[in-house]
């Protein structure tokens, strides 16, 4: 596999822009793990509510325990502390339900804020990646012999714009024909830059 162009302005190009991505990636899931957290930091609140209602329910139903021990009048004096530990318990819950929703929309937010630019950027970026990757792989292959260049030289009078093929001949296709050594190694480096790639030195053209 070939992830990088032989030419080394492009391969500079594609190493910084894979820097940037890289930076891009690392960035916004740190923005969307601060989200988070800040977010998550609401629900502290809640979480003493819990842990303070549900404190209060055990003493009280300790308290109650207690009276209720009492003789003749224990079971009514401990019915008011039995209630006031039930309603600490539902204030205990509520606790727990907000802290819950906090929990749950820190998750969303946090996931949101970093996918969303992230998949975006990748949307653009990573098809002309992988475009890139598949064809200098493929093109490897065929740049071993003088019959490889020719191959390249006639992918570059397919693909190539007129006024590129102008610069290397006033006559490219009939020169090709002619099997012109030179311009079909120029035809060739043509395509085989689009790719990424470098004729080997010293090929001699077929």
């Amino acid at each position: 596999m070939k992830l990088y162009a032989d030419t080394s302005g492009r391969r500079t190009f594609q190493l910084v822009v894979d820097l940037m991505f890289v930076a891009w990636l690392v960035m916004w899931v740190w923005i969307g793990l601060v989200v988070h957290d800040g977010t998550l930091a609401l629900a502290a609140p809640g979480r003493q509510t819990d842990e303070s209602a549900s404190a209060m329910a055990g003493q009280l139903r300790d308290a109650g325990g207690r009276l209720d021990d009492v003789p003749l009048i224990g079971d009514e004096v401990a019915t008011p502390f039995d209630k006031a530990a039930d309603a600490s318990d539902g204030l205990a819950a509520a606790g727990r339900s907000s802290v819950a929703a906090v929990e749950k929309l820190a998750n969303v937010l946090g996931l949101s804020i970093a996918l969303i630019p992230i998949l975006v950027v990748m949307a653009f970026y990573v098809p002309g990646r992988l475009r890139f990757i598949r064809e200098a792989t493929a093109g490897l292959k065929f740049i071993d012999s003088g019959h490889d260049l020719d191959l390249f030289a006639l992918r570059a009078l397919t693909n190539q714009p007129m006024r590129v093929l102008a610069k290397v001949s006033d006559d490219p296709a009939g020169d090709w024909r002619r099997r012109d050594p030179a311009i079909v190694r120029r035809l060739a480096e043509l395509e085989l830059k689009d790719v990424g790639l470098k004729p080997r030195r010293g090929l001699p053209v077929s």
